[in-house]
């Protein structure tokens, strides 16, 4: 391999762990399973069940570690994601359900947007606040 191998989760090298890497494998930085189809040579999302190794059996969770006898682990299975944008998207959805407070917005509303949102309040307003409307 050209490529050293690395956690599909973390990025952190896993070189120092033995191969073939067991169902048991876990990232020493992160803990997170290795002997997962996310990690695995034959893992393809544009492929049927992702997964282009004709004969395996349908892995559901592809992110836990599963029995799969062709596996092989990857080297370059690590890809950053954009975690700024997911919690933002988590914490939008705490907003929405009354789980947490909205998110901070980055810089001020656009004044279109500081308009529109003090015309709903005006319209309807907050439960107990007596001060706004009429």
């Amino acid at each position: 391999m050209t490529e050293s191998l690395v956690c599909w989760h973390c990025g952190a090298s896993i070189e120092e762990l033995p191969l073939p890497l067991s169902r048991r494998a876990e990232c020493p930085a992160c803990n997170a399973d290795l002997h997962v189809c996310l990690m695995c040579a034959f893992y393809d999302e544009r492929a049927a069940q992702s997964c282009s190794e004709p004969v395996a059996d349908e892995v559901k969770a592809k992110d836990k570690a599963n029995f799969c006898g062709y596996f092989q682990p990857r080297a370059g299975a690590y890809a950053p994601g954009n975690d700024e944008a997911a919690a933002r998207a988590r914490a939008e959805l705490e907003a929405l359900f009354g789980l947490a407070p909205p998110p901070a917005q980055e810089g001020d509303e656009s004044e279109e947007v500081r308009r529109a949102r003090e015309e709903l309040e005006r319209l309807f307003p907050p439960p107990g606040d007596d001060t706004k409307g009429s």
